[in-house]
C-alpha cells in the first residue's frame, strides 16, 4: 500500500487498451532463475509501556522524523493509519535477507524505544479501532472508495499489518501455463501460509471469530480489487485481463481531491474521450491487493505480521524454501495438490479453502496435515540454502509449538487474554 506513484503533474501521454496489455505483460513477470529474495515488513506502532493506547499524531510523526534520518538499507514508509513498513532490499540469498533487515530493525527500535514506543507483530490491531495518520489525496480517495463497500477497507488501511514475502517469478517453463507451476503454487499453498501464520484473531478487544481477522478482512472487500486472476489461465494473460477489468479507485489530480469514479473499470477509461496514461497505470497497479501480487516478481501478500521482534523470519526462511529448494518445492507442489479441489471455482481469498484457513487456522485436520508435510521439508532445504543454526532453530521450535499442534500464533493470543473479553464476540 505504500507502494511509490508517479508525480501525476508530469506531462500526459494517453496509453492505448492494447498499450496496457503489453506493458502489464512485460513489466509483471520477470523471467529467468530465481536469484532475489525479499521481505516486507509491517508493523502495529505502540506506547513503549502501555501497548494499548494508540500513539497521539504529533508523537508519530516526531519519531517518523527521526527514523527517517537512519542509515538503512530497507526501505521505510508509513502506512495510513500509521503502521510502520520495512522493504527490504533485494538479497541473493535467505542470509543476505535476513541479516541486513534485522539490523536495520534494530536501529528502528532504538530509535524508537527513546521516543518512549515500540512496535507489534499482530495481523489486526486487537484493540483500537481505525485512525486514520496520514492524510493524503491518495488515502483520502482510497477511504471515499472502500466506503462504498463497508467498514472492511479502513480496517485494513488502518489497523492490519503483514509479513509479504518477495520471490522471483522463476523460468518460464513449457507448456501453455508459462510460468503457471510457481504462480500455482503460491495460490495454493497460500491458504496453507494464511492458516499456520494466523495472528489477528480479535478486533476492539473481543474475540472475532477468526484466526486471521486481517485475511477476512481481504475477503470481504470489493473482490476487483483483492481476487486473484483465474488460475488455469496463462500468468500473464490473465493478469492482463484482470488489471484492465479492475475498477478504477482514483483518477489523480494535481491539486486538490482526487476523482473517485463509480464503477469504471480501467478497461473503459482507455476507451473514454480523456484516457489514462502510463502514470495512471501505474498508480493502478499498486491499488490492486490480490494475494499474489506480479510485480516481476511475486509478492505474497497473506501472511499476518508475526509475534516477537524475529517471528518474521520463520515465515520468510519457511516460504523461501518451499520455493527456492527445487527437492522442497517439488514436494509442495504435489502435497498442496489436493487442496485445489477443495478451493472449487472461487478465487482466493473467498474460496471456501482460504475462508476455512482464516477461521480455523491449523484447527482444520487437512490443512494441519499439509502444513505438517510442507514445514518438514522447509526444515530439511534450509541447510542447502545457507541457513544458520538460529535460523533452523526458530523454524524447529514454531513448528513444534504450533504446526504439530494444530494450533498457530493466534491461539496463543486467544488464550493469553481468554478472561479479559468482553460482551459478545465480533462476528465477520
Amino acid at each position: 500500500m505504500s507502494d511509490s506513484v508517479s508525480d501525476c503533474t508530469e506531462p500526459r501521454s494517453a496509453v492505448t487498451e492494447a498499450e496496457v496489455e503489453a506493458l502489464v505483460r512485460g513489466i509483471c513477470f520477470k523471467t529467468g532463475p530465481p536469484r532475489f529474495l525479499g521481505v516486507e515488513l509491517e508493523w502495529l506502532v505502540h506506547e513503549l509501556r502501555q501497548p494499548r493506547l494508540p500513539v497521539p499524531p504529533a508523537r508519530l510523526k516526531a519519531a517518523y522524523a527521526a527514523l527517517r534520518t537512519l542509515p538503512l538499507r530497507s526501505a521505510l514508509t508509513v502506512e495510513p493509519g500509521g503502521q510502520l513498513e520495512l522493504s527490504s532490499a533485494p538479497a541473493t540469498s535467505l542470509m543476505e535477507c535476513v541479516g541486513s533487515v534485522s539490523a536495520d530493525l534494530d536501529a528502528v527500535r532504538a530509535t524508537l524505544r527513546e521516543a518512549g514506543l515500540a512496535l507489534s507483530g499482530y495481523g489486526q490491531d486487537p484493540w483500537n479501532p481505525p485512525s486514520r495518520f496520514l492524510h493524503e489525496p491518495r488515502y483520502d480517495a482510497m477511504e471515499r472508495y472502500l466506503d462504498r463497500a463497508g467498514p472492511e477497507g479502513r480496517a485494513m488501511m488502518c489497523t492490519s499489518a503483514s509479513v509479504q514475502v518477495c520471490l522471483d517469478a522463476g523460468y518460464e517453463e513449457p507448456g501453455p501455463l508459462g510460468h503457471g507451476r510457481r504462480w500455482w503454487l503460491a495460490h495454493q499453498l497460500g491458504a496453507v501460509l494464511v492458516a499456520a501464520f494466523a495472528h489477528s484473531p480479535m478486533a476492539a478487544g473481543r474475540r472475532t471469530g477468526w484466526r486471521s481477522t486481517r485475511q477476512s478482512l481481504w475477503a470481504a472487500m470489493d473482490p476487483g480489487r483483492t481476487d486473484a486472476p483465474r488460475l488455469g489461465d496463462e500468468p500473464r494473460a490473465a493478469w492482463a485481463r484482470h488489471v484492465l477489468d479492475a475498477p478504477v479507485m482514483c483518477v489523480r489530480a494535481p491539486s486538490g481531491p482526487w476523482g473517485v469514479p463509480e464503477g469504471m473499470s480501467f478497461r473503459a477509461w482507455t476507451r473514454s474521450g480523456a484516457p489514462p496514461d502510463r502514470g495512471d497505470l501505474d498508480y493502478h497497479l499498486t491499488t490492486l491487493f490480490p494475494p499474489v501480487r506480479p510485480r516481476g516478481h511475486l509478492e505474497l501478500r497473506m501472511i499476518d505480521a508475526q509475534p516477537g521482534d524475529d517471528g518474521w523470519i520463520v515465515p520468510l526462511a519457511v516460504t523461501a524454501a518451499l520455493f527456492d529448494d527445487a527437492e522442497a518445492a517439488e514436494i509442495a507442489y504435489r502435497t498442496v495438490k489436493p487442496l485445489a479441489e477443495r478451493a472449487g471455482s472461487l478465487p482466493a481469498p473467498r474460496n471456501p479453502l482460504w475462508r476455512d484457513a482464516a477461521r480455523h487456522g491449523l484447527a482444520d485436520p487437512e490443512l494441519r496435515e499439509v502444513a505438517a508435510v510442507c514445514f518438514a521439508a522447509a526444515t530439511e532445504a534450509l541447510p542447502r540454502l545457507g541457513a544458520t543454526t538460529e535460523v533452523m532453530d526458530a523454524v524447529v521450535e514454531f513448528t513444534d509449538r504450533y504446526v504439530s499442534r494444530g494450533r498457530c500464533p493466534a491461539d496463543d493470543l486467544l488464550s493469553q487474554f481468554q478472561g479479559q473479553f468482553h460482551g459478545k464476540d465480533i462476528r465477520t
